[in-house]
């Protein structure tokens, strides 16, 4: 289902084939957390955007509208109208980041919906069938997502049970497949690497889940607390163990320089609410550095966002439109400034993948580095 196309020292130039179509990587999954992106963005936008994989949100979805209803309806991909790749996290992470409202048994996790406070259970059993119910191209393991620093024994004893409870994601994720009534029987299973930031536990859990020879691996856990250099050294110590041909996911992450050092370390995937969540603010990724379309020297500037960009955005409207937009709290702010930075990432990407193809990665990620951190 993978294959490794190209590889310039450990950067990696990968196609990944599913039942919903190619995906090329390295690549961004665009994040729609309950079937949409923030920003007023639908489906249909994300086409002209680049756009090859939208990542859903299993937590949410189970809560609102109901995984059952969403099966009733056809599916995820029917529901939002995407015939493309979709990969639905576990629910893990948003059930362990509600800590005051939640539970650890061995079953799973006892939580609160955040909606209405009604008491929900979740473990790897429940988070397959959800998962199942969704019809999504990937899908991920259950797992318990540790905040960062953590205490080594709390960690290793986690570490442990989330391995169990892979185990359990395994074998449910093959019985629900095996069903005649399941919408997609083809769905994978990406397994997840935690360990905080221990090294050893990291390799030991890297090396038990790759035993299972599951359809992908994600390192968790990071982008929680660490600094980007934790995050870089743990990248980098679990790397070797990772299976070479199978996809590899940084969860969670992150900045474009980020991206580029995580790539630039082998890996193959990555999702970050970041380039909406900052556009919603007037935060923008440019080919010349960060924007704040805010500040008053765009008042009067005719210019495009970035004269390099070829988005809807870029194409149609100025700065000085686009700050009057935000100053007059109009809802197409945000949306044409999510337009952007989706693009942004999504070209970016598709830039990273051709400077593998041609030998001059290293030397692509040294120079956007320098640019892309810069504040204009």
């Amino acid at each position: 289902m993978f294959k490794l196309i190209k590889k310039e020292n450990n950067a990696r130039r990968g196609q990944l084939n599913t039942i919903h179509g190619k995906i090329e990587t390295p690549c961004f999954m665009n994040v729609a957390t309950a079937g949409a992106i923030k920003g007023g963005l639908s489906s249909l936008d994300l086409k002209e955007l680049l756009c090859q994989v939208e990542l859903c949100n299993t937590y949410h979805l189970h809560l609102r509208p109901s995984d059952e209803v969403i099966k009733a309806l056809g599916g995820l991909h029917k529901f939002i109208n995407w015939d493309r790749p979709i990969l639905t996290d576990s629910g893990g992470f948003q059930v362990f980041s509600l800590a005051t409202l939640r539970k650890i048994e061995e079953e799973g996790v006892y939580f609160s919906s955040h909606i209405d406070g009604k008491k929900i259970f979740m473990g790897p059993l429940e988070s397959m069938q959800i998962q199942s119910n969704l019809a999504s191209t990937i899908a991920m393991a259950f797992d318990e997502c540790i905040e960062n620093p953590a205490e080594y024994d709390y960690v290793k004893l986690s570490c442990e049970r989330t391995f169990r409870w892979l185990y359990k994601c395994k074998d449910e994720m093959e019985r629900l497949n095996s069903l005649s009534g399941t919408i997609n029987n083809k769905q994978m299973l990406f397994g997840i690497n935690q360990g905080s930031t221990y090294e050893d536990l990291r390799i030991k859990n890297m090396c038990d889940i790759a035993k299972l020879n599951l359809d992908g691996y994600a390192i968790g856990g990071l982008a929680v607390g660490e600094t980007a250099d934790e995050m870089y050294r743990i990248v980098e110590v679990v790397e070797p163990y990772m299976p070479e041909n199978k996809p590899r996911y940084l969860m969670g992450v992150g900045t474009p320089q980020n991206i580029l050092e995580a790539v630039f370390r082998g890996i193959d995937l990555f999702d970050c609410v970041m380039p909406s969540r900052n556009a919603r603010h007037g935060h923008l990724f440019t080919s010349e550095g960060i924007v704040n379309i805010m500040n008053n020297k765009y008042e009067k500037d005719n210019s495009p966002l970035d004269k390099n960009c070829q988005c809807p955005t870029c194409k149609g409207f100025s700065k000085a439109y686009l700050r009057h937009l935000f100053k007059a709290k109009e809802m197409l702010a945000m949306r044409l400034c999510v337009l952007h930075n989706l693009y942004f990432y999504n070209n970016l990407m598709q830039e990273i993948r051709n400077s593998i193809e041609n030998n001059y990665f290293e030397k692509y990620k040294n120079e956007k580095t320098l640019i892309l951190s810069k504040r204009i």
